[in-house]
């Protein structure tokens, strides 16, 4: 497999897309539950500086979107770079490195009176079950793409 333009078109694509998921599945679920788990998605309150302005919930939005594309990209050239092929190692990587984030940011509530507890469980489980799922939403797409274009 080659990097490609094409491929990394598609990641971006992919990071927005999954992105996306993510931000809604959250705000539905903080919505119904009221643990606040699409807030923590959102909150920047443990980045120096940063923490100091309050932004428009759709910039906060774009924030992620940014650090989702990103991942999404570094996704694509862990694939391509490890030469992964099948779609079982790729449900792996991304489900496994969407729970290991889910697991490092969940933490960060202890930075902010605005999201969950640290040791509220149920929030825990939503966020992790989210993350997992965004993993998920990554799998189909990469294994899609891949088997459609045989290497990006």
């Amino acid at each position: 497999m080659l990097l490609t333009r094409r491929g990394l078109q598609r990641a971006f694509l992919y990071g927005l897309i999954s992105g996306l998921f993510l931000a809604a599945l959250l705000k539905i679920i903080e919505h119904i539950t009221r643990f606040k788990v699409y807030t923590l998605l959102l909150n920047v309150d443990y980045i120096p500086y940063i923490k100091t302005f309050v932004f428009p919930e759709l910039v906060e939005v774009g924030f992620h979107l940014i650090v989702s594309i990103a991942l999404s990209i570094c996704l694509y050239l862990m694939i391509i770079n490890g030469k992964i092929s099948s779609s079982r190692k790729i449900i792996v990587l991304c489900t496994f490195v969407s729970f290991i984030i889910g697991v490092a940011i969940f933490p960060t509530t202890t930075f902010s009176d605005r999201t969950p507890a640290f040791t509220s469980i149920p929030s825990f489980s939503y966020w992790i079950v989210g993350h997992i799922m965004y993993g998920c939403i990554m799998v189909i797409l990469f294994a899609r793409y891949l088997t459609k274009e045989k290497g990006f």
